[in-house]
């Protein structure tokens, strides 16, 4: 279908998702292929259906009722259908085998089990005989077709019937493991409301979703989700951001917070005002990025599309020859037919078409789950395959926010008069060092006077007249500019340090720094005993760095560094320890993340920098890097896992066969039976334990 689509004029590009259910088609004028689409997708598989996608996300407009419920019903028959006619099947089934073993005419037990073979067959049959008309020859209709019929032809009844019973029953319960797979990753996905509770005029109206409008007033109950992403305007309430960040621990809000819709409001009653209409809230976003991410399919899936095309006639043409030359030199026709239709039943690739998709679309679910964005199955692809971590400092491991650590006086003022001196400098300023020693000032209720005279000099500090005197506060290179003589500090505190000078006297210092994220030290040990080499790149200075290093254990610090110095030591980190991740935030880490094998953004960062990544940490925190990287390893062995246990199985039941120790019934399980087991393999990921 991709192929077709892809060689209509004006499309630049097509691709089918078969998690989702989806075609992404890039065309002039998409709308007007629609029609040509349908029969391209109806020649190959007639029950394929090509629909607009809704605007609407989810609810139904009153006129669209009756065709929802008319859907809805035709599913429920044709599911039912299927199932009845299996039933019916395998009782005349039984039934012709019981009349065959008991004495009863040749010829009746034959039509009995004729009845039952069309009532089983007769849906295969015909498509695949609708698929040879449209030149699609080799499919698993026309493997099960050719089988049963030679089964028929070599006079084994109850062979063929029996075969194409139980290839209804893999494929009944085949379809509902599908199916139900997807539901449970969409579910995970997909947390768009379908109603929100207006207030309007002191009453609760339930309205669709995509009715609310910016500027609404929605009421959030105990236990209910965040529809649309707002601000709270009455309330407070804790909110559980787990389905959105992965954080476990629920946050507290009141009034003028905001609310990030696809949290659950645990405790009380909340009054919000939207801010974001559905179609850009989170929840949104959300589910845009995994249908995106779905779309984007991994080399292996790939491989797999290629290798099907390829498999499938060998297998044929193998079949057709173990049919005809062991029976030209021995003879026996029966039994060659017999193993060459064996080897046909379980040479259909459906386990290998089905698995592996549906593996990388669990590992996105469980990402999304976790609160990490995966762009797409290449993402995960590339990263289950990195050697190398390089992180950025400031808004990756550390906090992003200046805090006041300590002060230290070495005269006659007190640590709270240093801090209130320093703060009555520095409260004009909109530098965040200023901002985060005002903050500490106002935290002790210490009120900062307001200097009569102030200068700054810039790259130096400030001058000012307190009441306590002349006051110089800045940086080394000014107290040097005064003449003031600094003692020689020592400690194992990193930070920028603000030195006070009073009267001409040095007086003490203030010492500064950015926060190290509190679960930076576990997830860098973490990554360490995956046997990854960690690296930190910053514009900071070398002492603030290794000190960060230290604190957290990373293994390889360049400080100083320039946006473009980092690109160039990205370059020599992948050519001594292989394939790189990068993590930054900025605006500036942009060229890097490009650069990099893997580039994953922090949620908090600049927009540019997040639409340059491979992977999104919503909750900002540093241990979504080890969890992601866990995810991706996982996903891409399951993968693998079932590629091999597919080929394997398949392989040796097709050399048992050839042995003569394998009959149709162990075919069948190779086929049916395995793409099932693969199927549920798939989706273990999505129910794998945060680590």
């Amino acid at each position: 279908m991709e192929e077709k689509i892809n060689e209509l004029p004006g499309v630049t590009s097509a691709t089918i998702t078969f998690a989702t259910k989806q075609l992404r088609i890039a065309a002039d004028d998409p709308q007007r292929l629609l029609p040509q689409i349908q029969a391209i997708c109806t020649s190959i598989e007639s029950q394929v259906k090509v629909i607009p996608k809704d605007t609407v996300p989810r609810t139904s407009a009153p006129q669209q009722c009756g065709k929802q419920s008319e859907k809805q019903e035709a599913g429920f028959l044709r599911k039912h259908g299927e199932l009845a006619a299996i039933v019916a099947g395998a009782l005349l089934f039984i039934i012709g085998v019981v009349l065959s073993h008991t004495g009863f005419s040749e010829t009746g037990a034959f039509f009995v089990l004729l009845i039952a073979y069309v009532i089983l067959g007769g849906e295969v049959l015909l498509e695949a005989a609708r698929n040879i008309s449209h030149g699609q020859i080799f499919d698993e209709n026309f493997l099960m077709g050719i089988a049963t019929l030679g089964a028929f032809c070599i006079r084994d009844y109850p062979e063929a019937v029996g075969v194409m019973l139980f290839y209804r029953i893999g494929e009944y319960f085949e379809h509902r493991a599908v199916e139900r797979s997807r539901g449970q990753i969409m579910d995970a996905v997909d947390m768009r409301p379908e109603t929100v509770s207006l207030l309007s005029d002191n009453e609760v109206q339930t309205i669709p979703a995509e009715d609310a409008r910016i500027g609404d007033l929605l009421l959030i109950r105990p236990g209910d989700r965040i529809p649309l992403d707002g601000v709270i305007f009455e309330g407070e309430s804790r909110i559980d951001t787990s389905p959105i960040t992965g954080e476990p621990v629920p946050v507290t809000v009141r009034s003028g917070d905001r609310l990030t819709s696809g949290c659950v409001n645990t405790s009380g009653q909340l009054k919000m005002r939207v801010e974001k209409p559905l179609s850009e809230s989170m929840v949104t976003r959300i589910l845009d990025s995994v249908e995106n991410a779905a779309a984007s399919k991994p080399k292996i899936d790939r491989f797999i599309t290629r290798f099907s095309k390829i498999y499938t006639p060998c297998v044929v043409f193998g079949a057709l020859a173990v049919a005809v030359i062991p029976s030209l030199f021995t003879g026996d026709w029966n039994y060659w037919v017999y193993t060459a239709l064996t080897f046909l039943v379980m040479s259909c690739p459906c386990a290998l078409v089905l698995s592996v998709p549906l593996a990388f679309f669990s590992g996105i679910g469980a990402g999304s789950r976790r609160g990490i964005l995966f762009k797409g199955g290449l993402s995960i692809e590339a990263l289950g395959n990195v050697k190398s971590i390089v992180m950025d400092k400031t808004g990756t491991i550390t906090e992003g926010n200046f805090e006041l650590q300590k002060v230290v006086s070495t005269g006659k003022w007190s640590e709270d008069e240093l801090l209130r001196i320093c703060a009555g400098c520095e409260q004009n300023s909109t530098h965040p060092i200023a901002n985060s020693i005002v903050s500490a000032a106002s935290g002790k209720g210490l009120a900062p006077d307001q200097p009569s005279e102030l200068q700054e000099i810039a790259g130096h500090g400030i001058t000012a007249l307190l009441p306590e005197g002349r006051v110089l506060c800045g940086n080394r290179k000014l107290m040097t500019k005064y003449n003031i003589s600094i003692p020689k500090q020592t400690g194992d505190s990193y930070g920028a340090e603000v030195f006070l000078a009073i009267n001409g006297k040095f007086s003490g210092y203030l010492l500064i720094s950015d926060t190290i994220k509190s679960d930076a030290k576990a997830a860098i040990q973490r990554l360490n005993g995956m046997g990854l080499h960690t690296v930190m790149l910053t514009g900071d200075s070398e002492g603030s760095a290794n000190a960060v290093a230290e604190a957290t254990g990373i293994r390889e610090v360049h400080a100083k560094l320039l946006p473009q110095d980092k690109l160039e030591l990205l370059g020599k980190v992948r050519s001594s320890h292989g394939a790189v991740m990068f993590i930054g935030d900025g605006i500036n880490d942009a060229p890097v993340l490009a650069g990099a094998d893997v580039g994953a953004a922090m949620g908090s960062g600049a927009d540019a920098a997040i639409e340059a990544a491979d992977a999104v940490f919503m909750n900002s925190s540093v241990s979504s890097i080890p969890e992601s990287i866990a995810i991706a390893r996982s996903t891409s062995r399951i993968a693998v896992q079932n590629v091999v246990f597919a080929l394997v199985i398949k392989l040796t039941v097709m050399i048992l066969g050839l042995l003569g120790h394998a009959n149709m019934w162990m075919a069948v399980f190779a086929d049916s039976g395995v793409a099932m087991l693969c199927v549920l393999n798939s989706i273990r990921i999505l129910y794998k334990k945060k680590q």
